[in-house]
């Protein structure tokens, strides 16, 4: 995961709010909303920006990125 958009669209994709991603990464709501309402390339404390990786990704996320600099999200279903 790179851009804070990719939070925000696999956010939509597992029907959470904020505040559910924000609860099982183990973050403050604040926190969450500050990085996503920056445009581009994701900033904030490393261990943050990973805990909000693992939890999307253990809810069955993939972030994607190609050669082409194309970046996105797709979800494994059964995961939910």
């Amino acid at each position: 995961m790179r851009h804070s958009s990719q939070i925000r669209a696999a956010r939509a994709l597992l029907g959470w709010s904020q505040a559910n991603l924000a609860q099982f990464a183990g973050v403050s709501l604040a926190t969450l909303q500050r990085i996503e309402q920056n445009k581009g390339v994701v900033k904030g404390n490393f261990s943050t920006i990973l805990k909000l990786q693992t939890a999307l990704e253990e809810a069955g996320i993939r972030f994607t990125e190609d050669d082409a600099g194309e970046i996105g999200v797709r979800m494994q279903t059964g995961k939910r």
